[in-house]
């Protein structure tokens, strides 16, 4: 992808150190995740920018075709043996670009976080893990680690350490908990630290989840 996918933006005070680039799920869009910005507890914390990027509109399989915004293609119910690959890795180099961008607007790659919501938990996933610089973190609710045989000869040395919250409802219909705790285990095999938290809930987001996403936010960033 050459042109930068579009985003809304969100400062939570001016010349912010911190980026937070947050990839919504299938078939929503750059404001699902902006309410969320206002009922996080960031006491202590430098100045955040929070950049939420449109995915592109595809035809996704799954649902007939139907063309809606997607990161990459859902071929069928079995997504753990039949995964859009070029999708993922198309969208993987346009979080990249994103990256890059705050970068050149002077926030350094250890400052910047990569968050999701289940196909957006998996594109953190996939572009953080391989990502060749040290980012600060990833946030990865109700999804899943894609091209998952993969990840152990692809996965950057310079993001080995890094810290990953992982949040999943035990009750989702749409990503089973059982997928997502095999992902939990694959990454822990590799070695990475997980802080695994899970809730009383479907496959959405609730406040007890919130709390502990500004609480991990403030372990990483608070003074």
């Amino acid at each position: 992808m050459s042109t930068l996918l579009d985003t809304i933006e969100l400062e939570s005070t001016p010349n912010p150190s911190v980026a937070i680039i947050w990839m919504h799920g299938l078939g929503a869009d750059a404001n699902d995740f902006v309410p969320i910005v206002e009922e996080l507890n960031l006491d202590g914390c430098p100045g955040i920018r929070f950049v939420f990027p449109n995915a592109p509109t595809i035809p996704v399989t799954i649902n007939g075709g139907y063309v809606m915004r997607a990161w990459y293609d859902i071929l069928g119910l079995d997504i753990a043996n039949r995964e859009d690959e070029n999708g993922l890795r198309s969208s993987q180099e346009a979080i990249n670009q994103l990256i890059a961008r705050e970068i050149a607007r002077g926030i350094p790659a250890h400052r910047i976080v990569l968050a999701g919501f289940s196909q957006g938990c998996a594109m953190a996933l996939q572009t953080g893990l391989r990502y060749p610089e040290a980012l600060a973190g990833l946030i990865c609710l109700s999804g899943y680690l894609p091209l998952h045989t993969k990840l152990a000869a692809e996965r950057s040395a310079a993001n080995q350490g890094i810290p990953v919250l992982m949040a999943h409802g035990r009750i989702d219909p749409v990503v089973s908990i059982q997928r997502a705790e095999q992902s939990r285990d694959v990454l822990k095999d590799l070695g990475y630290a997980i802080e695994w938290h899970e809730y009383s809930m479907q496959h959405s987001v609730c406040q007890d989840e919130i709390i502990d996403i500004g609480n991990w936010l403030q372990n990483r960033f608070a003074a």
